[in-house]
């Protein structure tokens, strides 16, 4: 709700509200809690990448690599029923509905060829000129297609523990300048682990039969995000260190917490899957 403040804020809110003094402390006492538990959880990884050779690129592609799991998106690709896609759909929407809005908030950040490279990354995530393109959009038109509510924030409350902790870590590292290189380590790994992903997703679309249009947005970022890897981690990541060479490890930190995360909260939608009886006829695909 804090960081939400800043983006769209609340129908019968105070605008103003966005840097009340007592909301900003009381943010700045959760974010604390929220840096601290991510470096426990991703030091090891920090760690390993940074012990494995070569330059800054070569280490974060090392660490995405050894992180990268795609269990969720294989589960969709094979096993999930409408219901489940659907749900993935609501629950993916806190994001979504907002692409990239959070990475804008580092372009006053950083200087010189990296903010040339996310200035032309957020270019084309924002339709590259055209309205109609705006990837958030294209999210929306996917949810209307299978009769979900597009409306911004419309499943909020259906939100999971893990969905809001996704989204709360691209906030804090967007909104604070400290940051500034697990922002862009964060976007670096979603960019890098999203291709193959959406591939699969499109496959489980057309497994189950639904709308062109909902495999449109799928379809758009298996080509884009190829694209985005390498001007995430090439473009933007290498050229922040060679200025900013103190960055490095912020980087590596902002790529396994990414990484980590998405693994919370895809394994913790595919276990309530799993947990509950599924509502329809289960289809399975065998690879």
């Amino acid at each position: 709700m804090l960081f939400e403040l800043h983006y769209r804020g609340f129908d019968g809110v105070d605008p103003d509200l966005e840097w009340d003094p007592l909301l900003i402390h009381s943010r700045g006492m959760l974010e604390g809690c929220l840096e601290e538990a991510l470096r426990a959880l991703t030091a090891a990884d920090v760690r390993r990448a940074g012990h494995s050779g070569g330059d800054l690129t070569t280490q974060l592609t090392w660490l995405i690599d050894d992180l990268d799991r795609g269990s969720l998106a294989t589960f969709l690709q094979r096993r999930a029923t409408e219901a489940q896609f659907a749900e993935f759909m609501r629950q993916r929407s806190i994001y979504h509905l907002k692409e990239s809005d959070p990475q804008s908030f580092v372009l006053p950040r950083i200087d010189g060829p990296a903010k040339a490279a996310l200035a032309e990354l957020q270019y084309d995530e924002y339709g590259a000129g055209r309205p109609e393109r705006l990837h958030a959009g294209l999210f929306a038109q996917a949810m209307e297609a299978i009769d979900l509510d597009s409306g911004y924030g419309a499943h909020i409350d259906e939100a999971s523990a893990t969905t809001l902790a996704v989204n709360n870590v691209m906030s804090m590292f967007a909104l604070r300048r400290r940051l500034r290189g697990a922002a862009m380590g964060h976007l670096a790994a979603f960019e890098a682990t999203s291709s193959a992903p959406c591939r699969r997703i499109v496959s489980g679309i057309e497994r189950l039969g639904l709308p062109t249009v909902t495999a449109a947005y799928f379809d758009e970022h298996v080509e884009a995000d190829a694209v985005h890897e390498q001007l995430a981690i090439r473009n933007i990541c290498a050229n922040l260190v060679e200025a900013e060479p103190h960055l490095a490890a912020d980087v590596l930190f902002g790529a396994a917490s990414c990484l980590r995360m998405d693994q919370l909260a895809g394994t913790a939608l595919v276990d309530s899957w799993r947990s509950r009886p599924a509502p329809r006829r289960l289809v399975e695909v065998h690879a």
